[in-house]
């Protein structure tokens, strides 16, 4: 039922005890490409053998939230690899991530990806991990759920994980909240049909039905990134949307006419076009452009007037 190799956060950064053996006809990327990481394993483990941390401070889980995760695992696969440690050979109780292990358990999933740790070292396994982002090629999923699992299991902040891996705070936010478009356009993120950029830009969009709907047209349409972003900006993603700004904005600037068309004693109309707009003065003649000229900026006159009498 998993969807795998659609990416596996701080799995994709950590070997498994398979890749942990030389083989000189594996590929290239493999565990060979990846720094030591000392005290940590990942593996796919049995849902049984899995069993939920008794100190756990959270005694109830929101159904919908519930729910909705299990839509996710089910359309994209765990993203994030629960955090274990081995208690006896074959047996495992949660470090982190119980709330993905229960969606597991309810979709009859046999195995659930898991790193496996065997040290309290935090400073240790964290420097290992962040030494792997920047050896590690992972596709945006991968990087944003590590990422996040990053800040989540060793209470980093954006700014400190963004200064370790030499990128920006907003990078780091920015590839985060991908975490939160709708399964069918993290699919598309996944398999590299989406890229980073167009993901970015449709977190612009206010509802997970615009954002599929755009994904859609993005594929269909071969739209660049800057379209996307062009798409966004004028929320050509909601027609209501769109009538309810373009009303407001010609209340605006109905608004700036009458108060100019008072100030200036005569007609003024405000236009706006898809970029670029005008203000239209209307005058009577010489004696009244003066007059408006005036008024709108009196220094600028008597200048004017001062340099007409040298």
């Amino acid at each position: 039922m998993r969807k795998g190799g659609l990416g596996r956060g701080l799995g994709a950064l950590i070997p498994s005890p398979a890749e942990r053996a030389p083989d000189p006809a594996g590929p290239i990327r493999s565990a060979l490409d990846r720094a030591p990481v000392i005290g940590a394993v990942f593996r796919e483990v049995s849902v049984d053998a899995v069993r939920p941390n008794p100190r756990q401070p959270r005694e109830s889980f929101d159904e919908q939230a519930h729910a909705e995760l299990m839509v996710s695992i089910r359309e994209v696969g765990v993203l994030q690899p629960v955090v274990v440690r081995e208690t006896v050979p074959g047996s495992y109780e949660l470090v982190m991530g119980e709330r993905r292990w229960r969606a597991c358990r309810d979709l009859g999933m046999p195995t659930v990806p898991a790193i496996v740790r065997s040290t309290s070292d935090d400073v240790m396994l964290r420097d290992a991990l962040l030494e792997n982002l920047h050896r590690q090629q992972l596709n945006p999923l991968e990087e944003a759920a590590a990422y996040e699992q990053l800040l989540a299991e060793f209470g980093a902040t954006h700014e400190e994980l963004a200064a370790r891996l030499g990128r920006s705070r907003s990078h780091v936010t920015n590839m985060v909240r991908l975490l939160g478009l709708p399964s069918s356009v993290q699919r598309r993120v996944a398999a590299g049909v989406l890229s980073a950029g167009h993901a970015r830009a449709l977190l612009g969009l206010e509802s997970a039905a615009e954002q599929e709907r755009l994904a859609e047209r993005i594929v269909a349409e071969g739209l660049s990134v800057r379209s996307v972003e062009e798409i966004v900006a004028l929320g050509a993603g909601t027609p209501k949307r769109r009538r309810r700004d373009a009303g407001r904005r010609e209340s605006l600037f109905a608004d700036v006419a009458s108060h100019l068309s008072e100030l200036f004693e005569t007609r003024v109309s405000v236009d706006m076009g898809r970029s670029k707009g005008r203000i239209i003065v209307e005058f009577a003649g010489s004696e009244d452009l003066d007059r408006i000229l005036a008024a709108m900026s009196p220094v600028a006159v008597a200048r004017e007037a001062s340099g007409s009498a040298g």
